[in-house]
This record gives structure tokens, sequence and C-alpha cells, in this order.
């Protein structure tokens, strides 16, 4: 085996996605940086994934139609670079919304008499149906940011006011603590909500959870399909742009006897997962999961953002249940090198430790990518609006390390985290049977790593501040 090829892609801030060569050798350089650990459960990576947003749609449209396909294909053309295989998209407005709706705004609507899609059928599911030119295979998930805003308590789309950005009265935001200042240090959010901000009444739970429902059937009947769902996106994010606060108890009411019993009777093969986590609060998703008279009520869990701090706690006690991780984290709008080495550590981190799906957050904006509330965020792909010329960022390289060779069906056998350091490394195998090996190196020195492969070992020098990909021939 001594001087076997392996295929090496090195990437650094001056030179991106610069094809080498190694070798495998008979013998490490020194103790093992990773090896094959019969303690750790391996998994079977199942998807890579992005999210559809209406200002995603915009910056592709600023495109010409030569570079609008050039570009769809290379995220979702299983020939192309980030070979994406699931999407998400909101339910109702989001930040990345052109401005903020629902599909039903008629106050007391019961019966849903006036839902409608219209509004996606002019942005998001033109966007998709672009994709699956691409992919027609495709699958998705969905999760609202707020309920039509009759459904809440303060009646509006926000939870907290902001006289910039909403036209919430700021009388009303004594709802979410209503005078409790308990806080909690190095943890997020550091004040918990005691309001659900969705109303606890009977009639309202059971007209959200049909309104799901037809929601789905709505996308199905356009040829999109949604396999999973999650109740609500960063229920402890107490935002200034669509969203709502939920207390454990609220979350169990709707989940366990609205949500879930009318999934599984109108759509019974779309999974309901407890997400999106983005809370370090370890006792609070502890707390729903453990006073769960129904636990299949969810197939799986998703993280993201500070939920991602207590992955590995909560996969560990509830290890029935699959993993997901639902949000790349977005940056501010830096676009640079920086961007990339968070964006592939933060791979080694959800995929290490048991996440089988990985969505990206907006694959492409225009300008800074500024938000609806005036937060600049990265994404993959950023068009010039002056110019209508689109680069590819240095993040794009980085997902790009992991999607060309990290394919549905892989096994993820091993991998150690990168945060004392800076030198996370992730070991796979594809279905081929090829190994790969990730490695990163985030210091300001070349590092050397040794991973041993069945016998054989891959010894290395890493470039300062750069990511790379091994696959053995």
């Amino acid at each position: 085996m001594n001087g076997q090829a392996v295929e090496w892609v090195c990437s650094t801030e001056e030179n991106m996605y610069e094809y080498l060569t190694s070798k495998l050798e008979k013998t490490g350089t020194k103790t093992p940086t990773l090896e094959i650990n019969d303690d750790y459960k391996s998994l079977v990576f199942k998807a890579w994934g992005t999210c559809f947003n209406e200002r995603g749609w915009d910056a592709i449209n600023m495109l010409s139609r030569t570079n609008q396909e050039k570009i769809l294909s290379q995220l979702f053309s299983p020939e192309g670079d980030l070979r994406f295989t699931m999407g998400r998209f909101s339910m109702n407005a989001n930040d990345y919304a052109r401005d903020w709706y629902s599909c039903d705004e008629v106050n007391g609507d019961f019966q849903l008499k006036y839902f409608n899609i219209d509004r996606d059928k002019t942005t998001l599911i033109p966007f998709i149906k672009a994709a699956q030119e691409y992919n027609p295979d495709l699958m998705f998930w969905i999760s609202p940011w707020s309920p039509p805003s009759w459904m809440k308590i303060n009646n509006y789309y926000s939870v907290v006011s902001n006289e910039e950005y909403n036209e919430l009265n700021p009388k009303l935001d004594y709802l979410l603590f209503e005078g409790n200042d308990k806080k909690y240090e190095n943890q997020f959010p550091q004040k918990l909500a005691v309001n659900d901000y969705f109303i606890q009444d009977p009639r309202y739970l059971q007209t959200y959870a049909n309104y799901f429902s037809k929601f789905i059937t709505a996308y199905q009947q356009e040829g999109i399909p949604i396999k999973m769902v999650m109740f609500q996106n960063e229920p402890w994010s107490y935002t200034p742009y669509p969203g709502c606060a939920w207390t454990p108890e609220g979350i169990i009411r709707f989940n366990e006897e609205y949500l879930g019993p009318t999934l599984k009777e109108q759509h019974p093969n779309v999974d309901l997962y407890f997400g999106t986590i983005n809370t370090n609060h370890y006792e609070v998703i502890d707390e729903v999961l453990s006073n769960l008279t129904q636990p299949e009520t969810f197939s799986g869990i998703g993280f993201q953002w500070e939920g991602g701090q207590i992955l590995s706690r909560i996969r560990e006690k509830y290890p029935k249940y699959k993993y997901v991780q639902t949000e790349s984290e977005c940056g501010w709008g830096a676009f640079d090198w920086g961007a990339a080495e968070h964006t592939f550590n933060l791979i080694n981190h959800y995929l290490g430790n048991g996440c089988e799906e990985y969505t990206f957050w907006n694959a492409i904006l225009y300008d800074e990518g500024v938000s609806g509330w005036g937060w600049k965020q990265n994404a993959l792909i950023r068009v010039d609006s002056k110019t209508r010329k689109a680069t590819y960022t240095p993040e794009y390289f980085a997902v790009k390390h992991y999607t060309r060779y990290l394919t549905p069906g892989s096994i993820i056998k091993a991998f150690k985290p990168g945060k004392e350091d800076k030198l996370p490394v992730m070991l796979a195998t594809n279905p081929n049977g090829e190994d790969l090996v990730f490695a990163g190196n985030f210091n300001e020195q070349s590092k050397t790593i040794s991973v041993k492969l069945e016998g054989k070992f891959l010894n290395v020098t890493l470039p300062p501040h750069s990511l790379n990909t091994f696959k053995v021939k």
C-alpha cells in the first residue's frame, strides 16, 4: 500500500481549489491525528441543501440568462459544484422576504377559506422550479418564521418593536417577559419568554395545524414535494422581523396535540421534526423531550446557531431520534476568508456530531446581503447589482470541498473538532468505497497531520489557513 495515490484539493485565500497529489504510507509520522474509533457511532450522510428566499430570487434575476443557468447548474445539478439535493423555504414571510406577509391575513378565518399561496407563485415557486430543472428529484422541508399575525397575542408578525423596521406598538413588548428579570449568563437568549406568542386556544391551534396541511397540499399541487416540517424557525429568537416566541408547554401542546396528529392523518409521509433549535438552554430542550407523552410525535430534531452547542448532549440522551443541521451561520456580510473557515468548521461539527443532513442559508444574495431588518449577511454567491456580475465567495469553495466528495450515502467514520488546536479533521467513505479526509488548518503556521486509514497513513503538511480534501484513489 505504500505510495498509494491520493487526490488532494487545497484552498487558501490566495489560491482557491488547487488540485495537488499526496500518497498513503505504511507508517505514520506522528501519533495519529485521527483514526477510526470503535466507540464512535458512524453515520450515513443523506443530503446537502440550501434555502429559497425572495431576496435570493431577486439576486438571480439581476443576472443574464446564461449566468443564471450556470449558477443554478452549479448549485443543483448532480454534475455541478455543490450538488444540492434538498431545499428549505419559509411558510409565510421571513427576514429575507421582500416584505412581511402570510398566506391568510383574514382575521378570524378559522375555516381558512381565504388561504392561498398566490404571493409564492410569483417568487419562491419560480425560484424552486428553476432549481428543479437541474435536479427534478429535489426534496424540500419547511418551517414558518411567523404565523399569520391574527393568530398571535400581539397581532403582529414581529416579536418585538423596532421603529426603524416594523410598526409594532412598543407598548406590547412587555408581553415577552412580563417583568421577569431573570438572566442566564453565557446562554442564548439571556432571558426566556414567559408567554407563547401563538394564541393557546384550541380553535387557533387546530386552525394553524390545518394551515400547515393546506400549505403542504398547495405546494404538492405545484409539483414541489415537502418531506419534512418543523413547527417554528428559532423559537428563542425574539425578533424585530417575523418570528414567534414559544414556551416548552406551548411547544408540546401544539406539536403533540395538534400538528402531529393532523400531519399523521392528512400527510402521513411528511415527517415532523422538533426545531429549529437555536438555544443552548439544554434544560429547555430536555424539558420538551422528556415531557412528551408521545415521543413518536417527532421523527427527529434540527439544530442551528447556539443550538449546535448542545447537540452532542441531546443526542447522547435521546439517541433514537434522527438529527439534522437546519441553517448554516450567515455571518455579518463580510464575504471573506474568515467566513469560509467558519463554515468549514461548522460542517465538521454538525456532521461529526451526528447530523445526517446539512442546510445552508442563502446561496445567493446581492450587494451587501442586507436582510429586511438591516442585517448584512454572507452568501455563497454574491451579485453586484450595478454591474450585474456574480462573484463566488470563499465560503462557496469551503462548501465545495465537502459537497463534491461527500455524496449522499457516504459514511462518516470519525472526526476531530478544531476548537482547541484549530485543526478540524473528518474521515468518511463514499458510496464507491473511497476513503475521504477533510481537514482544515486555521493557524498562522503550517501543521502536519497523520490520519490512519485501516493500516495505512495519510501524512501531510497543511498550509496555514487552508481548507483541504483528500480522496484515496
